[in-house]
């Protein structure tokens, strides 16, 4: 990524599922300077970072977005913000009502603010594809709209991008917003993969979906994702002041939840002694999109292009969380294979 001759990143979220592999990349980037991460560890992981100690390029940094006096001078001298931070599970937004007005509007409103007065120029934002609501097999696309979100979380996505543009124009920073399709891969910690394995480890004989399983959502290998997230922050350099764009980041397709659970049982090694148990209803929570396409042409367009389709997306990443599991010591949450699986890794 040819930006800066030196550039300093500050990455909300760094310590998450997404932060962590952006962290990978950036750091093996020899014009990086620094990369600041800012994370509260609600659902990041220490054991993401461990592989970086003593990387005198990385400062980690505990701290809450929503306490915004601290914020201001972590953002000083810094090149380019990755604004990942979020409230990672939209299912979460359902006990909790306020989780997403919090985690996404206000944080993303205080990110800003503290860019403002530190001048910082640049910034990538994390959004999703839930801001189109439920439009159901409807290939969506940049300029579809109005966005009319059916959970708080995309409303609280949906918030945050108006908030970037309208900055962006007021205070001449520059933006790009990415809106994500389903992420998976190794590092994991939440969603239906995550879900799955956690039942699996208490009893392999069973597995209850949420859902008649045939949702079915376009899916990304989160080290493509992070190919991505790079190259939006080459774009985002080369616009001008007060300028900011929107791009889809998904495969064209979609893959189902019943396709996830058949996979996933294969490459554990219980196909055939695993029974999965389906639901009724077309969605699996209050809030869930059942049905959700995306147009990632205008991306492509642009000059990215991600390698994998949404299946083999997932196949890859079911077969990296299992070795990653393999070989994990010491986990925060829990998570860990089954104790009679019999992985079949599949093929990268």
């Amino acid at each position: 990524m040819a930006q800066n001759a030196s550039s300093t990143y500050l990455v909300t979220g760094g310590a998450g599922f997404i932060g962590s592999h952006l962290l990978d990349a950036l750091l093996s980037n020899p014009t990086t300077r620094e990369v600041r991460v800012l994370d509260n560890f609600s659902s990041g992981r220490r054991e993401h970072l461990a592989q970086h100690a003593g990387n005198p390029k990385l400062k980690v940094n505990t701290l809450d977005l929503l306490d915004f006096p601290k914020l201001p001078p972590y953002f000083q001298g810094v090149d380019q913000v990755f604004h990942l931070a979020a409230n990672p599970d939209a299912r979460w937004g359902i006990e909790n009502t306020r989780l997403d007005l919090e985690q996404e509007t206000i944080a993303t409103y205080n990110v800003l603010e503290a860019m403002r007065q530190n001048h910082v120029p640049r910034i990538v934002f994390s959004s999703s594809g839930t801001v189109y609501g439920d439009v159901g097999t409807t290939v969506t696309h940049e300029g579809l709209g109005p966005c009319l979100p059916i959970s708080l979380y995309g409303a609280g996505k949906a918030a945050s991008e108006a908030l970037i543009t309208a900055f962006c124009a007021t205070f001449g920073l520059r933006g790009i917003i990415l809106r994500f399709g389903n992420i998976v891969g190794e590092r994991t910690t939440h969603g239906a993969i995550y879900d799955f394995i956690r039942q699996l480890a208490k009893n392999s004989g069973e597995l209850k979906v949420l859902g008649n399983g045939l949702q079915a959502k376009p899916y990304v290998y989160v080290r493509d994702l992070v190919g991505g997230l790079m190259f939006a922050a080459q774009r985002c350099s080369e616009l001008e002041p007060s300028k900011f764009d929107v791009f889809n980041l998904a495969p064209d397709g979609a893959t189902s939840v019943r396709f996830i659970a058949d996979e996933l049982v294969k490459q554990l090694g219980f196909k055939g002694r695993t029974v999965i148990h389906y639901g009724d209803s077309a969605g699996g929570w209050p809030g869930d999109v059942p049905q959700s396409r995306m147009d990632s042409s205008k991306l492509r367009r642009a000059g990215f292009a991600l390698p994998r389709s949404s299946d083999e997306a997932l196949q890859l990443a079911i077969s990296r969380i299992i070795e990653w599991l393999t070989k994990r010591a010491g986990a925060e949450d829990g998570l860990k294979l089954p104790r009679d699986a019999s992985p079949q890794i599949a093929a990268a």
